[in-house]
């Protein structure tokens, strides 16, 4: 199996270098576009990667990039064309992110690869492996990375027997089915001040540099949750819950600071390299149904939010909300439906 590993580059010089080849990969890129835009306009035929590659042989030397490089280009701006569904996609200007896919380097040392006959330090902070292919990418702040797809040494982790159910939610983060729960980073409103301050002052770079930061410590205690799971978990079983509609209301920020989308895509890539499982089920009336009795009998609407906790009429068990939903969830899962619980 192969993963991406990223890497941030250490050297300043080769980031000079870095960005003149990413100023070739956009001429590459608009060229495509502007070639494959024409051709349907003129009706002659959609330019396949193999089209698109003949056009552009030759042309490595005069614009400092490798061969195979311009290769990945074009085969990447076809696929994100037929992605998209469009005739023609946006133009890499001086604004755009520096990006530069390869298919071949070589990992010399600890720390070095070697990309054109250029080598690049980087801060190695686990083993590199077998590397197929990768990339040298760019974030806000002017930082330059390397992703590197290697060959995945690590090796399943054991069966523990044990499985969970979790209900995303908005005070808590992940409530589990064995009654415990995870509240998450919430790095929005701790840099609302200073976000707020900088904004008003118009100073770019220290905005720039705060969202950076604030994504940073979501993706970290998102990442060291999932781990988590995924070590004392067989199945995890997730409620099918979006974020798009919440981000449009007042809940907005509440919402991207659980950022349930980050933590369920992390559990997904995370279970498939460890062995494990992972089912997303259909969440309706999971709150409301005691999870003994299967009887609806709880709290629902918006009113019905503030009720954290509530006692079931056929069996007189007393349920926390979100444990119950969990527990529900979890039986969803052991029960491979994808209806969800039936309204009675």
């Amino acid at each position: 199996m192969y993963i991406a590993k990223k890497y941030r580059i250490k050297d300043s010089n080769t980031s000079k270098k870095l960005e003149e080849m990413a100023r070739s990969v956009n001429f590459v890129w608009n060229y495509c576009n502007e070639w494959s835009n024409k051709s349907i306009v003129n009706k002659i035929k959609f330019l396949s990667a193999f089209d698109l590659n003949k056009l552009t042989a030759g042309c490595s030397q005069q614009l400092g990039i490798d061969a195979k490089t311009i290769q990945a280009v074009c085969e990447e701006y076809v696929t994100r064309r037929n992605q998209f569904k469009k005739t023609k996609l946006k133009w890499r200007s001086k604004k755009s992110l520096g990006w530069i896919p390869f298919k071949e380097c070589k990992h010399i040392s600890e720390g070095v690869i070697r990309y054109r006959k250029i080598d690049f330090r980087f801060w190695q902070s686990r083993s590199v492996g077998v590397i197929k292919t990768g990339s040298f990418c760019q974030d806000s702040k002017g930082h330059w990375f390397v992703n590197l797809v290697c060959l995945d040494d690590d090796a399943h982790l054991g069966k523990t027997g044990i499985d969970v159910g979790v209900d995303l939610g908005l005070k808590t983060t992940a409530t589990y089915s064995d009654g415990t729960s995870f509240v998450g980073e919430k790095p929005t409103s701790k840099y609302a001040k200073k976000l707020a301050t900088a904004q008003r002052a118009k100073k770019k770079r220290i905005i720039t540099s705060i969202h950076r930061k604030i994504a940073n410590i979501r993706k970290d205690s998102i990442h060291k949750e999932t781990t988590r799971l995924v070590k004392e978990y067989d199945l995890i079983v997730v409620g099918d819950v979006s974020s798009t509609k919440l981000v449009k209301t007042k809940m907005a920020k509440s919402t991207l600071d659980n950022s349930w989308g980050a933590y369920k895509s992390l559990l997904a890539y995370k279970t498939i390299r460890f062995g494990k499982e992972l089912k997303v089920v259909k969440e309706s009336w999971t709150s409301k149904t005691c999870h003994t009795c299967g009887t609806i009998a709880g709290f629902g609407g918006l009113s019905g939010l503030s009720v954290r906790e509530w006692t079931c009429g056929n069996c007189g068990e007393t349920h926390d909300r979100d444990v119950n939903a969990a527990k529900n969830i979890l039986r969803l899962g052991h029960q491979t439906l994808i209806k969800g619980i039936a309204m009675l």
